[in-house]
């Protein structure tokens, strides 16, 4: 059973998490706040993300460490279509002069990101040191951008870190009208290419209820985490044939 600490655990870096289960979750203010301080380390990051952690916080703020109970989750065989976005998509993925491409302008994706609002709030939570941070995880191989392109001009994107087959969204944004859904509907397609089974959400947006998302209890969360990650990586590289897996169906 969960409690809520009485005072909010502070980490020095390299310092062990606290067990998710000393979240707030009693705190109305904070649920799922797990604890502050520590790093933003690669190593500290991959730690957090295998024991169903995150980092969320805004400028001025410390690092601040979440775990929120429920997890939003996006079971991608759940992931839905609706009548409108699959005549975008159909007419996305018919245009020559539009792809998708994984990896190829990292950079670009957690720029744009940076000044889009996240569960509801301003894009602030992306502060410098949490772009240095994830830059440095997606050289280490951890983070990924999906990136869609149109005319050869980025048009929308999500970034997301994976460890092994465990599939963690962080942020998303849209230049263009449906850019990050299409984005979203590529990773959907690619994980079901290679039977990666959900795409962590961390929290509960009507947005995000509208693809397909859903609450997971946090234990089958962290279950699912423990053996998705010891899955091989797959290649993040896109093929158009991905889409068959929702456009086919």
């Amino acid at each position: 059973m969960s409690h809520s600490p009485s005072a909010l655990p502070w980490l020095e870096p390299g310092d062990a998490f606290p067990a998710v289960e000393s979240t707030w979750d009693g705190q109305t203010d904070a649920p799922g706040l797990l604890a502050a301080g520590g790093d933003l380390s690669v190593d500290t990051l991959c730690k957090a993300y295998a024991n169903g952690i995150f980092p969320w916080f805004s400028k001025g703020q410390p690092i601040l460490w979440w775990s929120p109970d429920p997890r939003m989750v996006l079971t991608v065989a759940n992931f839905r279509l609706r009548r409108s976005l699959r005549k975008v998509l159909a007419r996305f993925v018919a245009d020559v002069r539009c792809e998708i491409q994984f990896d190829t302008a990292f950079a670009q994706v957690i720029s744009a990101c940076a000044g889009t609002s996240r569960h509801g709030q301003p894009g602030t939570w992306i502060v410098p040191n949490m772009v240095q941070a994830y830059t440095h995880l997606h050289e280490a191989g951890h983070a990924h951008s999906v990136e869609t392109w149109v005319n050869g001009q980025l048009a929308g994107g999500l970034y997301f870190v994976a460890l092994g087959h465990a599939v963690f969204g962080e942020s998303m944004f849209s230049h263009a009208n449906d850019a990050s859904k299409i984005a979203l509907a590529a990773l959907a397609c690619f994980c079901l290419e290679h039977r990666i089974s959900a795409i962590d959400c961390q929290q509960n947006t009507a947005h995000l209820a509208s693809l397909g998302a859903a609450e997971m209890p946090r234990g089958v969360f962290l279950e699912h985490i423990r053996h998705a990650k010891e899955q091989p990586a797959p290649l993040w590289h896109f093929s158009p044939l991905y889409w068959n897996h929702i456009l086919s169906a």
